[in-house]
């Protein structure tokens, strides 16, 4: 009894403590989250909230975006209906092209063939996952050295090389970063199945004679899609890395498709010319939104974690 207030004591120092510490990665959590929602409004209506049409280019060549002594009398103009000039927020490339309006449209490409391929490897490594897990030794054997099979090999370098054979559209690239990523869901479905096998609520539903199938969509694979679901909001970041990277050395997204990859790469020649604004914005973009999508990623996981 003399030790219950020490106890108390030291329980409220710790819930203190914790929730002070606390807000920083609500707030984090929280800025993923916003930016999770805008990339995915942008990914279906960017092209059509475009100051300018993203394939049509200008009579402006290279313009550099304006300062930011600049930007509240432009700001103003464009609000109140008035700008004496057309105002290019980011600038222009070497085509002549509104980069603000095409880093605008680009979460069409970038973002949407993030989100199919994780959405296409989730449902297929959970569903080799749950059969690693639950059966016979030779086949879930299999499935592992397959799955070891696809992660022998450098992610970037296989997917290049089979979206070049296969074709540079955009199912195919879809399919092929579903492919590279689906080790990453067998792998933790697979032990989280193996660890929910061992719970009360599968004894008990043996008890009462279900069959293994049926304990095993029923009961096992709901419990171990949770990780795998958290998993996902943080390797879509990772997607679109992947997207902008083939597409930055020529392997992606096919031109003049608005593309955070193709622009920064269109725009390195004209960064030796003292045109530095071309590739900063795309590149600024793909910063924030992997950024976004591993905080709100990160902030599940701690949710999940209480």
């Amino acid at each position: 009894m003399s030790d219950a207030p020490a106890v108390e004591a030291a329980l409220t120092a710790r819930d203190l403590r914790d929730g002070a510490a606390a807000p920083v990665p609500d707030r984090l959590f929280r800025l993923g989250a916003a930016t999770v929602a805008l990339s995915l409004v942008l990914m279906v209506v960017g092209p059509w909230i475009t100051p300018y049409d993203v394939g049509r280019p200008t009579d402006d060549i290279a313009v550099p975006p304006p300062s930011l002594a600049e930007v509240p009398g432009l700001l103003w103009a464009v609000l109140t209906g008035r700008p004496h000039e057309p105002v290019y927020w980011f600038g222009t490339d070497a085509s002549g092209l509104d980069i603000f309006s095409r880093v605008l449209a680009a979460p069409r490409a970038d973002v949407a063939i993030a989100v199919g391929a994780n959405l296409v490897s989730l449902a297929l490594g959970s569903l080799l996952g749950l059969l690693a897990g639950t059966a016979r030794p030779w086949l879930a054997g299999l499935v592992m050295r397959l799955s070891d099979l696809v992660q022998a090999f450098p992610v970037f370098i296989t997917g290049m090389i089979l979206v070049t054979l296969a074709g540079r559209s955009p199912t195919t690239i879809v399919l092929t970063l579903a492919l590279l990523y689906t080790p990453i869901y067998i792998r933790l479905t697979r032990a989280e199945v193996l660890t929910q096998r061992g719970r009360g609520f599968v004894d008990a539903s043996r008890a009462l004679g279900k069959r293994e199938a049926w304990i095993a969509l029923r009961h096992v694979l709901p419990n171990a899609l949770v990780p795998a679901m958290i998993q996902a909001s943080v390797t879509v970041g990772f997607a679109i890395l992947m997207t902008a990277g083939l597409s930055f050395v020529g392997a992606g997204v096919r031109p003049p498709t608005p593309e955070w990859g193709l622009m920064i790469a269109a725009g390195a020649d004209g960064i030796v010319q003292g045109e530095w604004w071309p590739s900063l914005f795309p590149g600024l973009a793909i910063s924030i939104t992997v950024f976004g999508y591993a905080a709100f990623g990160n902030g599940l996981e701690r949710r999940h974690a209480r």
